[in-house]
């Protein structure tokens, strides 16, 4: 699909056939800003691996500017039944080709930089005729050294297969908490006990297991923190800020150049806690939803 005219950029959507294209087409074009598209990234490289077990192919599209060499300006990927992810651009022009090449894909949302989000929710929204919400506002962090936290009683272990159950019982708590949806934990949770793209560890205060703390989506030089959660019952005691110090320095001291994640603008408690250990604010997104319908038909 070509998009342009006269002296501005002429675009063209590519949707790679698999993600080994995908990231030979984009992989330069998102590793130039690692930090900022570590999610992007993180996905690509487990479907690389095989290691999110996916029901149906994953969404895969490329916007090129024909004008400049087919240089790569927007890349978007998305693991169903999740929201699509949208790189950084330069040229919001490149989101508008996007929208329109995709309006024939059920989409629930959108996750992208703040900016991005919107211009992709706007084409989306006219061209498909569903409604759009802002269901969160983020803002990604990244650290490259530790300081230590306040010392919390307890200590860090790995999470273990016995830990299973409350595993999955928290982890429903933190999707429920954090983002207003109920999921299945358990395949997920499998996985990860089994190091299949991510680890999982637990904070004990003597015998109590008090916090979980996971790490995945590797990049070429980094990783992502994520999930992180504490039952209420036991916050306010410094264990996520501890376990989460912790766990970022045995990533980093394990090779890592930086660790990255993900905080909810609206939660000013764990930004304030991550900023406390290190971690540094890289870039702003937004998590946009669209209403779930039937059928999408695009309207134009």
């Amino acid at each position: 699909m070509d998009v342009g005219a006269g002296s501005r950029a002429v675009l063209r959507v590519e949707r790679p056939d698999g993600i080994d294209a995908f990231v030979a087409l984009a992989g330069d074009f998102l590793a130039a800003r690692e930090a900022e598209h570590g999610l992007i990234l993180g996905l690509a490289g487990n479907l690389q691996r095989g290691t999110l077990g996916l029901d149906e192919p994953p969404l895969l599209a490329v916007v090129l500017d024909q004008a400049a060499g087919d240089r790569v300006v927007a890349a978007a990927l998305r693991t169903p039944p999740y929201n699509l992810v949208v790189s950084m651009v330069d040229d919001l022009d490149a989101i508008d080709a996007l929208a329109e090449a995709l309006a024939g894909d059920p989409l629930p949302g959108v996750s992208a930089p703040r900016g991005v989000a919107d211009r992709f929710a706007e084409g989306w929204t006219a061209r498909t005729g569903q409604r759009a919400r802002l269901s969160m506002a983020e803002r990604i962090f990244r650290l490259t050294a530790v300081r230590e936290p306040r010392p919390a009683s307890g200590r860090m272990r790995a999470a273990e297969r016995a830990d299973r159950a409350l595993l999955i019982a928290w982890i429903e708590a933190f999707t429920l908490e954090a983002l207003n949806k109920s999921e299945d934990a358990a395949p997920g949770v499998d996985r990860w006990l089994e190091h299949r793209g991510r680890r999982l560890w637990l904070w004990e205060d003597g015998d109590v297991r008090v916090s979980l703390c996971g790490a995945g989506g590797e990049t070429a030089h980094g990783i992502r923190i994520g999930p992180v959660y504490t039952p209420p019952e036991h916050r306010g005691h410094g264990y996520a800020s501890n376990l989460v110090a912790r766990v970022s320095q045995l990533l980093l001291a394990e090779g890592r150049q930086f660790v990255t994640l993900f905080t909810d603008l609206a939660n000013p408690t764990s930004n304030r806690i991550y900023q406390d250990i290190g971690y540094e604010p890289v870039a702003d997104f937004e998590v946009i939803d669209f209403e779930v319908l039937d059928f999408i038909a695009p309207t134009g």
